[in-house]
């Protein structure tokens, strides 16, 4: 049993679920859902889709070249079962799955960093087109403050002549 790739989207197809279209030169094609067979057979692009793996990859949200992908690719050599080297492939399998999420998380950190950099440029430069907006509130600020010391003062006046007394 073999978990198969969508054609469509890229995301995992289990046994026994999904559609498998065998087309007239005998090409097959899974898709996990009628979602992705429908927007196959309307001949729809998933790289124009948002919602497939092929868009977050041409739109540079996901990675696209890792060594780790060496690791899924598709193997049709058969081996003799043998206990140990099953037992190593899975711990290699747990590794390298450990190793991709590590690598991703680091990805998406660098395209946060991109992304609050150019926010915090938009906001610079909206702050300069309405200085002219923020400067009385910022003057009524410093006011206010300075009243609110005044206030402080007195209060401390007047507990300390409370005390006295």
């Amino acid at each position: 049993m073999r978990i198969g790739t969508c054609y469509f989207c890229s995301s995992p197809v289990y046994p026994g679920h999904g559609v498998t279209f065998v087309r007239n030169d005998a090409k097959t094609f899974q898709f996990c859902r009628s979602k992705c067979h429908r927007n196959f057979n309307r001949k729809r692009n998933p790289r124009k889709l948002k919602w497939t793996k092929a868009f977050r990859k041409n739109a540079g949200k996901e990675m696209t070249v890792d060594s780790t992908y060496e690791f899924e690719k598709r193997r049709n050599r058969p081996i003799k079962y043998n206990r140990d080297t099953m037992e190593s492939t899975l711990k290699a399998m747990k590794k390298v799955s450990e190793i991709q999420s590590k690598r991703q998380g680091l990805f998406f950190k660098m395209r946060m960093k991109a992304v609050k950099a150019i926010n915090r440029e938009t906001m610079k430069a909206d702050i300069k087109n309405g200085i002219e907006l923020i400067a009385p509130a910022a003057a009524n600020r410093e006011v206010a403050i300075a009243n609110a010391v005044k206030k402080i003062a007195s209060r401390s006046k007047v507990t300390e002549d409370k005390m006295e007394n």
